[in-house]
């Protein structure tokens, strides 16, 4: 039986189901192996920036991890997917479909290519795209001109798709490939919260061309700041190890260059940082995995909120537990946020949809309606595998 919507009470089953006293933050970093040691092997050899063995290691562990043929350490997750989408031939005008609830950097790595984002309306039960949305608004406003999807509203072409799988829960890939494969459009993956996660029992990132991990501070792993990009590929990933390496031809001195390049790979110390945290990755995803079974049981049967579940067929990394506020108790999130933030538990809303940020509000987008609906009711849980 429900009880009456209490917000103190909620705050404080939130503080149970954490488990620990005093500031209780949405992630947090920990360092609980070899880091120190790692990252002293770095400085004492003087092996720190962008070549070196860990660099090296982190790519075989990745791939090892992922069950990727191939992967490329980068500087961050946001240039990993600038990378992608250049190696996936989106050129300036050309546009790129991403959901209209993801982080900021999944619209700005398509921006940093010359491109337009292209919004459209995510589904409640992954927070993903939604397949069925994205293959009618493609019917409303799109057509094949030769092997191109063309938006006939803008005259542009429509190059690519870029699913998030938000809070590491899997995007529903399977109709999702399915559309894209109809109107010849390349999936790349936005994994960046999604290190661990599966879908139909296979890591995530097989269904895109490319996919993008991150391991910022926040993440799952972190390496300080880095991201990777996993290929099934070969050639596919020599040609991304050369562009991020500033495309500069082997040479045991020349400088010569032959294509446009980034300066993206990974240091070397960095990736000593995150070859420590991938050692303890199955302890980080047991932990995050029992903390989701303590925030299930505390929020069974509460009013007002529910916790956001991951659908059968996948399994999360629980990067981020988020609960769904009713519809009835929307006016209360900000006294949630505060109530909560005032006792030292710093939940968070979920980002602003793409489309009301002042650089994006002119973009093209499809109907959104369960975007707006959800932005509006998603509050995230501290969710640290320390905790």
């Amino acid at each position: 039986m429900s009880r009456e919507f209490d917000v103190r009470d909620l705050v404080g089953a939130i503080r149970k189901a954490a488990g620990r006293d005093g500031a209780l933050h949405l992630h947090e970093p920990w360092f609980p192996g070899n880091e120190e040691e790692y990252v002293r092997e770095c400085v004492s050899t003087g092996w720190v920036s962008s070549a070196g063995s860990f660099v090296d290691r982190i790519e075989r562990d990745l791939a090892a991890i992922t069950g990727h043929a191939h992967a490329v350490a980068v500087v961050n997750g946001t240039a990993g997917l600038h990378a992608a989408l250049h190696l996936v031939g989106v050129e300036p005008g050309d546009e790129v479909i991403v959901p209209a609830l993801t982080f900021v950097a999944t619209a700005n790595a398509v921006t940093m290519c010359g491109a337009v984002p292209h919004f459209v309306d995510i589904e409640e039960s992954t927070l993903g795209l939604d397949s069925a949305a994205l293959a009618q608004h493609l019917a409303d406003v799109s057509e094949r001109r030769g092997d191109a999807c063309i938006n006939r509203t803008t005259g542009r072409r429509i190059q690519a798709v870029m699913p998030m799988h938000t809070f590491g829960i899997p995007t529903a890939l399977d109709p999702l490939s399915a559309v894209c494969a109809n109107a010849n459009l390349t999936m790349v993956e936005d994994a960046a919260e999604a290190l661990g996660s599966t879908y139909g029992g296979r890591h995530v990132g097989h269904h895109g061309r490319i996919a993008v991990l991150s391991f910022n501070g926040n993440k799952i792993v972190t390496t300080g700041g880095g991201g990777a990009l996993l290929f099934d590929d070969e050639e596919l990933a020599a040609r991304a190890k050369h562009v991020t390496t500033t495309a500069k031809l082997p040479h045991r001195w020349d400088y010569a260059h032959d294509e446009f390049g980034f300066n993206y790979r990974m240091p070397n110390l960095n990736a000593a940082l995150g070859c420590a945290q991938l050692e303890r990755l199955p302890e980080f995803l047991d932990r995050k995995r029992a903390l989701h079974e303590r925030y299930i049981d505390a929020f069974k049967g509460r009013a007002g909120a529910s916790l956001i579940r991951t659908p059968e067929g996948s399994t999360s990394n629980h990067w981020l537990n988020a609960i769904l506020l009713d519809r009835e108790h929307v006016a209360r999130r900000d006294e949630i946020l505060d109530t909560a933030h005032d006792s030292g538990i710093h939940l968070r809303p979920v980002w602003r949809p793409l489309h009301e940020l002042p650089m994006y509000t002119a973009c093209p987008r499809a109907p959104l309606p369960v975007t707006e609906d959800l932005a509006a009711r998603l509050i995230n849980l501290p969710s640290s595998a320390s905790l």
